[in-house]
């Protein structure tokens, strides 16, 4: 359509000289979807219109004003012509004709006179934004700049009367607004004050005067000026006094506070501190001393304040500012923050397109704070929506062209500091006209190819049997076929446009490469009416395109979403509770939630099931913060997980008593305590103090406490008499009481008080006792008594005493040094120390004894791993041990370890497990799956190495989930025709060896009157012919390996269209395909393929004499089973028979029967069912059903004495081989055979199998079917075949199994003659 219109637009009257210029010159190069420029392009002539050059010259900037002065807010913008300007105030336009104050200059500025501004009305003061405007080009709009009027003169704080000594610092408090602080000036006695070096104004409007002077000493007071009568603070007295030579404390008469500027900026960090001495100031950042006598952007201050001149980013930081007169130190600090305007790095580029294009404006930009982009077109905001969408934070995508998206765009950031703009100009050809520079990399790749026409000549005709092959809930896949104009189409490029229904916006998606006929849409919205049409592209240009196609894309299952209002909140100190309510958004009822709760500082998380809006968690620990979050399920599953809500247990009082408890005699009075909080698991709550309790040795009573409050971890007691032992306890205090107590721990005070200003002399013996891996180590303290010992050190290494170091009481009088290495020589030093150091040491040497023992040597690996499969998940391992005797048998205290994993994925680990005999069973594995094993042999310290791996693969198990994205579309062009597509199960626990879909008109039918449809091999789509029209369908498919059927799939909704290509009345023939060719004689056989009358008489003949020839083989079985079945044997198969209930299949699906037959499409066979040799019950005969209402679908729910069953059908699935739906319109129905079963094998048995399939289906083309008759087993054989089943059949069995065949053969006789 798009090429039409392009034609159409080129031959029409008021382009004809554009054509003949083209012809006349050439046409543009080829080009790319879509190109950026910044100046304009060389193309073929007029064709391509040129960015026309508009942007601004100069914009408005934040300005401060005062009543009644005047302000220009400055704008100039450039353009040919020339642009109109207007102005906006807070997003209004101002309407400046009939305004007497505001007025527009001629270059664009707005100049407003006489500003008003009072405490009730404000109409000066806001934001103002300039507007210009190209009638035929668009709009831009500059910055937002805002306009401050200074408030009324207004004094936060007053200058108070004063004195100061002669040489220190004094301020004079006048605090005002910040927009008011340039109106503020200082008088003295009435004089205006002069600032210089010594005397400065702060940017709050305080004054500071440094090494203050008899002469500074007056009247002082502050005057705002700012347009009005001046503003008069009260006036306060400075007095000077003198130096009264004694020192004075330091203290800061002004500190300095944490701050926000811009880069660029100035700032003034005030500090001024005053004392006797006169302190000197200096300041450091980030522990580092700034330099403020060589820089150029950092000034000292009178006072001591900072001046830092030109903010950078790496002047952010913390500042401490000094005082310091040589007696002592005071400091303060304050945050400095740095803050910068918004800034492109990328701004946006001017772009060439087409219509139905996707593109990307770009724009990069930096600030701090982050600064946040806006987008506006022409002036107006840019709402995001489905087709205009902010990618990548800051880019704007606009998908599926149109002729209006043609302007300006602009790109506006902003933050707390300012902001800016960028703009670019897009421009829309014709799909004629060729895009003239390179393709830039802003475009999406679904529309940077084959977009610019080259060389004149045919173009393709419209693409054929558009088709979604694949609908889900969020993309669509597209397939066709070559153009009739061009069959190979191996050089065709194509573009596929769709648009939402009644959306006139379309957008645009190209194949990746030429001759591919199919694409993947992505980003759809589920539940929508998309439509589709696709156009072919050669070297001449876009073709015909294909005609609409429409498609609803898949319900999207709606999940529950997050839980609101979820509140936790402690009850006691082992239990929270947790509430929340029900989710706002989600599809049906929620059936129950799923608490999730985590220890803070742990990564396992517990969940517990509620069906309540509340729970309360018990058994929790004490003063521990936990996690909590919500998930609601409804029946698709669980939803949205709320935001984790974090809650602490209440506190109790310890649990434990604080830890390493130790005394320290300091003299004959006093003794130092010292001990440890109690592990943080046990303290419960915040340790807010320790109880000491303390009492004589002597007395049982007279007990003392003492208190120690916050973190302090020991304590000095005091007054206690000399040569008395003293018992010791401490308990941990919490806000809810205290906890246990320490053990009682005694010493004893020194009888006299003795010397501890010297270190203690050297211990008077050291003896050493060597074992093998220790050393025994004894001695006696100093000689000299006098001098204190508060313990002994001990050295120690292999020739030398300083590798360890070990200090022990003072009581202590032996110790063993233990890991010590067998036959070596160590060296050993004691020494006694105190407070005051460490005394002489003492030496001694010794060798340790050697070791005696043996090192274990290994032992042997096992042997002869087998793995012997047992099941789907379990395999039993079974070894040999040669170290054993011959016997095998264990007797000694040996184990094995096991270990097994899988290979798939490559990462996993091993798993282990112990065993003491020499067979370990392994459970809990995967169906199909491929195990290795191996073993080891652990005795006491002894172990061997791993064994030899042996593999082993489980056996299979039925699907256990179903097949996942069931679609269902309509074939183009075959309205009665639809086209089934699945993907295999999540869980296919085997091979998959075949599919089955049921369908039908009632959703809520029983499932065997459904019609059931067979696919074999793993084939993911399939077709259904002869459909009604206008009609709603229900699909479901199964699953099926070699164990028998998985579950169902949800039913699938599919009406075929309404309109039909039939013509006449009565019942029509199989749609055959535009393909189809009418044979060439008159006649034709069943399945569409022409034959010769003579070729029906004998195939007729074969089918008679296999039947009669059938018949007989199993009149001869039965005789013989007759004569030889007993009648206990009779009793117990009639109990079998009755327990199986009727061979019709219906009901459950316990009841379905494998047929003795089975009738291939193409070979048309009878073979008598082989018999399994297990006497289950299920494998006696089975009539073949007569219509598709026999059949009753394989479930999944089959009892487990009947194990899983093997389907298999035979014949070739193609797209024209598809079959019917039986019953239709006078149709003959379809005859479908039941699926056949395999009876639970023993593991060492042969194994049978009995195929089934359905018998061909009207309409196709069939070769003709040759009789294949199996040769009767001797009856020997057949007589012993049927001793060992118990299920042999009875005259009256045979009886139906003769009806059976008859029914058969009647069938087959109809199909002949047809």
């Amino acid at each position: 359509m798009a090429a039409e219109r392009g034609a159409r637009r080129l031959f029409s009257t008021s382009s004809l000289w554009l054509y003949c210029l083209l012809l006349l010159f050439g046409r543009p190069a080829p080009g790319a979807a879509a190109a950026r420029s910044g100046s304009p392009p060389q193309s073929a002539g007029a064709s391509i219109r040129t960015f026309t050059p508009f942007y601004f010259l100069v914009e408005p900037v934040d300005t401060l004003s005062v009543r009644g002065s005047s302000v220009i807010l400055n704008c100039s913008a450039y353009s040919e012509p020339s642009p109109k300007i207007e102005w906006k105030k807070d997003g209004t336009f101002l309407n400046l004709v009939s305004d007497d104050r505001r007025q527009l200059l001629p270059d664009g500025s707005l100049f407003i006179s006489n500003v008003v501004h009072s405490k009730h009305n404000k109409p000066d003061e806001g934001y103002y934004q300039c507007v210009a405007t190209v009638d035929s080009l668009g709009t831009i709009v500059s910055r937002t700049a805002k306009l401050t009027v200074a408030g009324l003169p207004r004094f936060t704080s007053q200058p108070e009367p004063s004195s100061v000594y002669a040489g220190n610092s004094a301020i004079l408090n006048c605090e005002v607004n910040a927009d008011l602080v340039p109106f503020v000036r200082w008088e003295q006695n009435r004089q205006p004050l002069l600032l210089d070096d010594r005397v400065i104004k702060l940017p709050g409007g305080t004054l500071v005067i440094s090494n203050v002077t008899e002469g500074d000493g007056g009247l002082y007071r502050c005057i705002i000026e700012s347009g009005g009568p001046p503003k008069y603070s009260d006036e306060a007295e400075l007095k000077v006094l003198p130096d009264p030579e004694e020192t004075l404390n330091l203290v800061f008469l002004k500190q300095p506070s944490s701050l926000v500027r811009v880069i660029g900026q100035s700032t003034v960090l005030p500090c001024v501190a005053s004392g006797l001495p006169a302190p000197a100031m200096r300041w450091m950042k980030n522990e580092e001393t700034l330099d403020t006598e060589g820089s150029e952007r950092l000034v000292l201050l009178a006072g001591g304040s900072l001046e830092i001149s030109d903010i950078t980013e790496d002047d952010a930081g913390t500042y401490f500012c000094i005082a310091d007169n040589g007696n002592e130190t005071i400091e303060a600090q304050a945050e400095l923050t740095v803050q910068a305007q918004p800034e492109f790095l990328k701004q946006p580029a001017n772009i060439y397109a087409h219509e139905s294009m996707d593109i990307v404006f770009e724009c990069e930009v930096t600030g701090k704070p982050t600064p946040t982009v806006k987008w506006v077109k022409n002036g107006d905001m840019v709402i995001p929506s489905d087709y205009f969408k902010i990618v990548k934070e800051h880019n704007l995508q606009v998908l599926g062209l149109v002729k209006s998206d043609e302007g300006f765009y602009q790109c506006i950031a902003e933050n707390d500091v300012g902001n800016a703009q960028a703009g670019a100009q897009l421009i829309i050809l014709e799909h004629d006209v060729a895009i003239p520079t390179l393709p830039p990399t802003s475009l999406t790749s679904a529309t940077t190819d084959h977009l610019a026409p080259a060389t004149t000549g045919p173009l393709p005709s419209a693409p054929r049997d558009v088709v979604a092959s694949l609908v889900s809930t969020r993309f669509i896949k597209l397939t066709w076929r070559t153009p009739a104009s061009d069959p190979h189409g191996d050089n065709l490029t194509y573009s596929v446009f769709y648009t939402k229904e009644g959306i006139a916006r379309e957008r645009v998606e190209n194949t990746s490469r030429p001759g591919e006929m199919q694409v993947t849409i992505q980003n759809l919205m589920p539940a929508t009416v998309y439509v589709f049409r696709v156009v072919a592209q050669n070297k001449h240009g876009f073709g015909e395109s294909s005609a609409p196609l429409r498609v609803e894309t898949q319900p999207e299952v709606q999940l529950p979403g997050p839980a609101p209002n979820i509140r936790a909140y402690a009850t006691s100190p082992t239990s929270i509770t947790v509430t929340w309510e029900t989710p706002l958004s989600g599809n049906g009822e929620i059936q129950n939630y799923k608490l999730y709760y985590m220890e803070k500082g742990t990564d396992k998380e517990q969940d517990v099931d509620i069906s309540s809006h509340s729970y309360t968690l018990n058994g929790l620990k004490k003063y521990t913060e936990y996690s909590f979050r919500v998930v609601a399920y409804n029946k698709h599953g669980p939803g949205v997980s709320t935001q984790d809500v974090a809650v602490r247990t209440l506190s109790d009082v310890p649990s434990a008593a604080p830890q390493n408890l130790s005394l320290e005699v300091r003299n004959s009075k006093s003794i130092m305590i010292h001990w440890q909080p109690p592990s943080p698991a046990t303290q419960n709550g915040q340790i807010t103090g320790y109880k000491i309790r303390y009492r004589k040795a002597s007395r049982k009573s007279d007990v003392t406490e003492t208190l120690v409050t916050g973190t302090q971890l020991s304590q000095l007691i005091e007054g206690l008499d000399r040569g008395t032992e003293y018992n010791f306890r401490v308990a941990a205090l919490t806000v809810n009481g205290t906890g246990p107590a320490t053990d009682w721990l005694s010493t004893e005070t020194f009888e006299s008080d003795l010397d501890e200003t010297r270190v203690p002399e050297v211990p008077s013996s050291l003896h050493v006792r060597p074992l093998v891996t220790s050393i025994v180590v004894s001695w006696t303290p100093p000689e000299n008594q006098n001098i204190v010992v508060r313990g002994y050190a001990i050295g120690y290494g292999i020739g030398s005493p300083h590798a360890q170091t070990i200090k022990v009481d003072y009581k202590q009088r032996y110790y063993t040094i233990e890991n010590l290495d067998p036959s070596s020589h160590y060296v050993i030093t004691l020494k006694a120390f105190n407070n005051v150091g460490e005394g002489i040491p003492l030496y001694e040497s010794a060798v340790t004894r050697p070791h005696t023992v043996p090192d274990p040597t290994p032992m042997m690996p096992p042997v002869g791993v087998q793995a012997s499969i047992l099941s789907h998940d379990t395999i039993r391992i079974t070894w040999a041990d040669n170290s054993l005797p011959k016997h095998q048998k264990i007797t000694d205290s040996r184990y094995y370890t096991v270990r097994w994993k899988t290979n798939i994925p490559a990462n996993t680990k091993y798993k282990n497990a112990n065993a003491t005999t020499l067979s370990y069973l392994v459970t809990g594995l995967k169906p199909n799956t491929l195990y290795e094993f191996s073993v080891m042999v652990t005795k006491g310290r002894r172990s061997s190495t791993w064994s030899m791996t042996a593999h082993g693969t489980t056996f299979e198990l039925v699907p256990t989930s179903p097949p996942k994205d069931v679609t269902v579309v309509s074939k183009e062009g075959k309205p009665r025709t639809i086209i089934v597509n699945w993907q295999p199960p999540s869980e296919a626990n085997g091979k998959i060896t075949g599919y089955i879909i049921y369908y039908s008109t009632d959703v809520n039918a029983e499932i065997h009157d459904w019609v059931i449809e067979p696919v074999v091999g793993n084939r993911l789509t399939h077709q259904i012919q002869e459909l009604t029209l206008d009609t709603p369908y229900y699909f479901k498919i199964q699953a099926r390996n070699s164990k028998g059927m998985g579950p169902m799939s949800e039913a699938v909704q599919f009406r075929t269209p309404k309109a039909s290509g039939s013509s006449g009345k009565g019942s029509r023939l199989p749609d055959l395909g535009s393909d189809y060719k009418p044979p060439m004689s008159g006649s034709n056989s069943p399945h569409g393929s022409p034959t010769s009358p003579l070729d029906s008489n004998m195939l007729l003949v074969i089918i008679v004499s296999v039947g009669v020839i059938t018949i007989v083989v199993v009149v001869i079985i039965a005789v013989f089973c007759t004569r030889r079945t007993t009648s206990h044997q009779k009793k117990k198969r009639a109990a079998c028979k009755s327990v199986n209930g009727s061979h019709k299949y219906k009901g459950n699906s316990k009841d379905v029967k494998p047929p003795d037959l089975w009738i291939h499409h193409e070979r048309l066979e009878l073979k008598p069912i082989d018999k399994s040799p297990d006497p289950n019950p299920i494998m006696t005969d089975t009539p073949i059903p007569r219509n598709s209402q026999d059949i009753t679908p394989v479930d999944n729910s089959m009892d487990s004495n009947i194990h899983q069953r093997r389907n298999s059908y035979r014949g070739h699935e193609s797209e024209d081989s598809m079959s019917t739906l039986a019953g239709r319109r006078g149709m003959r129905p379809k005859m479908m055979m039941p699926f056949d079963s395999q009876p639970p094998q023993p593991l060492n048995h042969h194994i049978h199998s009995v195929k089934t399939a359905s018998i061909g289906t009207l309409g196709r083309s069939r070769p003709p079917m040759p009789v294949v008759v199996p040769s009767a087993p001797e009856v020997q054989e057949t007589t012993r075949m049927l001793e060992d089943s118990e299920s042999s059949y009875e005259p009256d069995e045979l009886t139906k199994e003769m009806a059976h065949l008859e029914g058969l053969m009647k069938d087959l006789n109809a199909i002949t003659t047809a």
